[in-house]
């Protein structure tokens, strides 16, 4: 599963600066697929659109921080837990259970991010 932010986020951004992956953005601010990434140029998202990874896409929350499902990989390859949720003094990085990926999907999508 990826992690999502809950709504009892406090906007401190801790979380933020955790994330090998640079998905974790601060409310009301785009995200691109290119942040913390080695990723350039034309990028499949998981919903099968394909995006131009150095391009800003729309915020996906204006009131709290947020996750981008696309980036988060649960801190596999890099972590023994995900990041986010370990510093989080308000326990609202929690699992997204509309997004479930295995273990080996997870993987798949760090190594896609970080060639």
């Amino acid at each position: 599963m990826a992690i999502k932010i809950t709504e009892a986020c406090i906007n401190c951004g801790a979380c933020e600066p955790e994330c090998p992956n640079g998905a974790i953005y601060a409310n009301g601010d785009s995200w691109k697929i290119a942040d913390k990434t080695s990723v350039h140029g034309s990028y499949t998202l998981m919903s099968g659109a394909s995006v131009d990874a150095d391009t800003s896409q729309q915020a996906i929350s204006d009131d709290v921080y947020y996750i981008v499902p696309d980036k988060c990989t649960e801190c596999k390859g890099f972590h023994d837990e995900p990041q986010c949720a370990s510093v989080c003094p308000v326990d609202c990085c929690v699992a997204d259970e509309l997004i479930v990926e295995t273990e080996e999907q997870l993987l798949e999508k760090k190594a896609k991010l970080h060639l």
